[in-house]
């Protein structure tokens, strides 16, 4: 029999683009972020995502995060993606 505190991938709650997700263990990534934020993520090689981020975990609580980077999370983490074309 397990509890929760054997559980290894914790759940959080946070807020992408202003809507509810629910996210599994202590960061997440660039490229899980672009996956929340868009059903069907824009693509083409002028397309670039611009990720900011608030109320995080650490001593970084706030910034940008650059594709292959990630962030530790906590419930109520803040983050905007936006996609634009660089064209």
């Amino acid at each position: 029999m397990t509890n929760d505190k054997e559980k290894k991938e914790k759940e959080t709650t946070v807020i992408v683009n202003g809507r509810e997700k629910v996210v599994t263990g202590k960061e997440i990534c660039f490229a899980e972020l672009v996956k929340l934020a868009f059903d069907n993520p824009p693509t083409g090689q002028n397309i670039c995502f611009t990720i900011t981020y608030r109320k995080a975990m650490g001593n970084k609580p706030e910034g940008t995060l650059a594709e292959g980077e990630c962030v530790k999370v906590k419930k109520g983490t803040i983050f905007n993606v936006t996609a634009t074309d660089k064209s």
